[in-house]
């Protein structure tokens, strides 16, 4: 690349990688409170705090809205927790560990994505690639305590680390190591992003790549898939029919799936064309395929095909929980990058790339601002413990009316049920969750849940809750 904005630091992938990891701790300490899944950030955390508090064993994740269950449960691989469990037993538990512990991997993922890019295409492409990238999904999901760009990352520097076993000359073994590694843990840590090892037939079907190293490579890459069915096929099924209770979400057949994503086609679509890349980035995704059936790009064209075709398992087996949440298409995501960088670097005239970048960033990350600012009546929630403590034990049960919702039992800081508003007005379920030992029921007026008026005693009536005892 000859010159970006006149300056060479510009030119530089790291110098933007650092920037977008600098903008994005702004508010790094926020609690998991925004609009956009905090339910499932919560989830995440509420299992590190019970390995902090309770047991550090990692094959038993345990959530806190179970009821007097355990909370033990079936779950992904808890790793992204259980790092964050780490740096809480230096440090002290702070719900944030889990963002920052993210943004680190995730941007060290759009570095590893750029130097494979770089590989095979022009580094021109690589650079637009990665610009595109940063500002797509990833700019707000890399900073959230979830697993879905930690895991697409740790199995990007995989391959990476695949790359120059097969290809470059040295100490094979260390890379073959760092591979089967990071492909693993990131496997084990969000099951979808396994798609992306179809890649590696472009390997197998190389007659430059000698045989011995292929068989090695696939001896390796079943032993290490071993352990990921192991957990999700066995381990995780265990788990559920053991301690009583279903909180993972397997999938579906296939034949069910089908008929909702046909039902549900317009949600789904909606996510490669808006919460991908947004729209300027879906109509680059969309030059970069025009320019690549044009001048026959062979490589880009197969990697769109065998990408697709396997993500589209991915998609059939979640059926309408793929076009309901977005952060499915995460995964994804990369492909689409690597196209629509490959479409503006066919561009000659380097303003027109500018342009594109630019616009593409500017549309990526304003429309993902919104996650980084919690209201008002949202950052209530942080004062519930508190609240709770002035006349309840940490051990005491509670029931929150935020229906499948687990946010507020998080902020809690403590176990019990998530249920309806109908639910929570029949007065046979409140005895039943009377009898299992809930002792409070918490009803949120402003934010996750709704008013409603329960004849019980009421202990606290503020603008945000009223909190009954059961």
């Amino acid at each position: 690349m000859k010159s970006f904005f006149g300056l060479p630091i510009f030119k530089d992938i790291r110098f933007w990688i650092i920037l977008f990891f600098l903008i994005r701790m702004i508010g790094i300490m926020n609690p998991p409170l925004e609009v956009a899944h905090n339910w499932r950030q919560t989830t995440g955390t509420m299992v590190t705090r019970n390995f902090y508090e309770e047991s550090a064993n990692i094959f038993y994740p345990r959530v806190d809205f179970a009821g007097d269950k355990t909370g033990i449960t079936g779950m992904e691989f808890p790793l992204l927790n259980y790092i964050d469990y780490w740096v809480s037993e230096l440090f002290g538990y702070q719900h944030w560990y889990g963002r920052l512990i993210n943004l680190i991997v995730s941007s060290l993922g759009i570095w590893f994505f750029f130097r494979i890019l770089k590989r095979y295409f022009s580094r021109e492409t690589a650079f637009n690639a990665s610009i595109i990238l940063l500002a797509s999904i990833w700019f707000a999901y890399s900073r959230k305590i979830m697993p879905d760009t930690f895991a697409t990352s740790l199995l990007l520097i995989g391959f990476f680390y695949a790359c120059k076993y097969f290809e470059d000359e040295g100490k094979k073994w260390i890379y073959l190591t760092l591979y089967a590694l990071f492909t693993l843990f990131g496997i084990l840590a969000k099951l979808p992003v396994g798609f992306l090892l179809i890649l590696y037939v472009f390997f197998f079907f190389d007659k430059r790549i000698q045989v011995n190293l292929k068989i090695v490579f696939f001896i390796v890459s079943g032993i290490i898939l071993a352990p990921v069915a192991w957990w999700y096929f066995s381990w995780v099924p265990y788990l559920v029919e053991k301690y009583q209770f279903w909180h993972f979400f397997m999938g579906k057949p296939i034949g069910t799936g089908a008929r909702e994503l046909i039902e549900n086609w317009h949600d789904g679509l909606k996510h490669f064309y808006d919460a991908a890349l947004k729209f300027i980035g879906f109509g680059a995704f969309l030059i970069g395929i025009f320019f690549a059936f044009r001048k026959g790009n062979k490589l880009l064209l197969r990697i769109l095909v065998l990408c697709f075709a396997a993500f589209a398992v991915i998609a059939l087996k979640a059926g309408f929980t793929f076009t309901h949440h977005s952060y499915y298409i995460i995964p994804f995501v990369p492909v689409m990058a690597l196209t629509a960088g490959y479409g503006i670097s066919q561009f000659s005239k380097k303003w027109i790339q500018i342009l594109f970048l630019t616009a593409i960033v500017l549309e990526g990350t304003l429309n993902q601002l919104h996650d980084f600012r919690i209201k008002e009546h949202e950052l209530a929630f942080v004062k519930l413990e508190g609240e709770l403590d002035h006349f309840s034990k940490r051990t005491d049960l509670i029931a929150v009316n935020t229906g499948d919702n687990p946010t507020a039992i998080y902020f809690a800081h403590r176990k019990g049920w998530v249920a309806s508003n109908d639910e929570l007005l029949d007065p046979t379920f409140r005895e039943s969750i009377r009898q299992k030992g809930c002792k409070y029921i918490v009803v949120l007026k402003r934010y996750l849940g709704g008013d409603l008026y329960l004849e019980l005693p009421t202990v606290v009536n503020n603008e945000n809750w009223v909190i009954y005892k059961l």
